[in-house]
């Protein structure tokens, strides 16, 4: 949990506003800007974690995203005050899985999640995930 905000089956919760560069010509928050939410919650995610960032999880490794999921469960508008959940599920030798809720008021706005790989960026290849950033997750996650 973080800043106070207790949102069921996650440990890491970041509040956001809605602004008006998220919200499209219908009036309310763009497809494309939730999967940017997305992204701020796992930026905040990895740096609460251990000073990780989306370049830098350990073993001179960052990590890609080869895929996103996005279920739009609700309308959200500018001004909304949202929570942000994030957990990572689903580790393996080299990828793991990021989950996402979007709550207003405690009800579900939308949920998704990403594959993420371990990635060096320098030998552009993947690489297996590091064990000490392995080992936090498992008991962040606990």
């Amino acid at each position: 949990m973080k800043d106070g905000v207790f949102m069921e089956g996650f440990n890491f919760t970041i509040p956001y506003i809605v602004r008006v560069v998220d919200v499209n010509y219908g009036g309310h928050v763009a497809n494309s800007a939730v999967l940017n939410f997305f992204q701020d919650a796992r930026i905040a995610y990895l740096k609460n974690l251990g000073d990780y960032s989306e370049m830098n999880i350990g073993s001179a490794c960052g990590i890609i995203l080869p895929e996103a999921h996005v279920k739009y469960l609700a309308e959200m508008f500018l001004g909304d005050e949202l929570v942000i959940g994030a957990r990572i599920t689903n580790v393996s030798r080299s990828s793991f899985t990021m989950c996402y809720r979007i709550e207003r008021d405690s009800e579900a706005m939308a949920e998704g999640e990403t594959v993420l790989i371990c990635f060096d960026y320098e030998k552009r290849k993947p690489r297996r995930l590091d064990a000490v950033f392995k080992e936090k997750v498992s008991a962040f996650e606990a």
